[in-house]
């Protein structure tokens, strides 16, 4: 039987566990409608499986030591395998039948930002997948030519078509890079790198939360281009010996954040006011609020903390 992840917007309905949340599928009844049809409805996308970091990662590479958790191996390893994702309007309008939803009930709407710090790799990328396929529906409905209403393409495309002019509009992937910045200390020679604190991450009541230098990939620029530019657009600073490390699919709205390594390379640190609270270099051994594990900031951090045998 198959079944079916619901959200409402950028959140997905949850079970709670002993654990924690849990997304929760939803059983779809083979005689309430067909399926190759409903796939192809807005509010109703088909879902990739989703695979974990250990399909494209060495055995030596795993970043797993020997006295990891289970719990961190089976997130490793995780695959979360096709199914399918419905907004919370399409559940009720084509009667799918749903749980009890309310926090007493044990079932309710979490934001995807929770679930991200403790769900499986794999899990995580099909629930930010679920979000943008959504999303890009929902923005898609009328030609961004002619303005006419669109229809599905043939099942096995994910494209909205114009009847009339025939425009195919697929789903948008947004590149931006997100760079780790790392230096010496002037003064003691300890590890340091470069975190600011963004106007969007302004939060009462918490400390100020600082991220890595990111930023949109414009046209015409090459990844590394975006690097150099972003960092001296923001910071005012120069780097060197770029290197690519990973990637992460991130929905807000439908972006693909490509993560790098850099060493400062000269400069001194002015801020672009409009995007920037404060920033600067930060020692390793002392350093403010960061991002929530899950996050390509956070793990980009880590990464260069556990080199220096840093466990943060």
């Amino acid at each position: 039987m198959a079944h079916a992840f619901v959200l409402s917007d950028d959140s997905i309905l949850c079970r709670q566990m002993p654990d924690g949340w849990w997304p929760l599928q939803v059983q779809l009844s083979p005689d309430s409608n067909d399926l190759s049809e409903q796939a192809y409805q807005v509010g109703h996308v088909t879902l990739h499986e989703s695979l974990a970091p250990n399909h494209w990662l060495s055995d030596d590479s795993t970043g797993n030591d020997a006295d990891d958790t289970v719990d961190a191996n089976m997130a490793h390893s995780f695959t979360a395998q096709s199914t399918s994702a419905m907004t919370y309007d399409y559940a009720v309008a084509h009667n799918v039948t749903l749980p009890i939803i309310a926090e007493s009930s044990g079932n309710t709407f979490v934001p995807y930002r929770k679930l991200m710090t403790h769900l499986p790799v794999a899990l995580s990328d099909q629930i930010s997948q679920a979000i943008q396929l959504l999303s890009w529906q929902a923005d898609t409905q009328f030609c961004s030519r002619c303005a006419s209403p669109t229809v599905h393409a043939d099942q096995g495309e994910r494209a909205m078509v114009c009847p009339i002019c025939r425009l195919r509009q697929y789903p948008r992937v947004q590149p931006c890079v997100i760079t780790a910045i790392t230096r010496s200390n002037p003064v003691t020679g300890e590890m340091q790198i470069l975190l600011a604190h963004h106007h969007r991450h302004g939060q009462q009541n918490l400390p100020p939360m600082y991220g890595l230098i990111a930023g949109f990939v414009e046209v015409g620029e090459s990844l590394e281009h975006a690097v150099v530019r972003e960092v001296a657009e923001e910071v005012n600073i120069r780097v060197s010996d770029i290197r690519y490390v990973s990637s992460q699919p991130w929905p807000f709205p439908s972006n693909l954040m490509l993560g790098f390594r850099a060493s400062y390379a000269n400069g001194d640190i002015i801020l672009q006011e409009d995007e920037l609270a404060h920033a600067d270099f930060f020692d390793l051994s002392n350093l403010p609020r960061i991002p929530p594990k899950g996050s390509i900031a956070r793990d980009l951090i880590d990464q260069v903390a556990k080199e220096q045998n840093i466990d943060l």
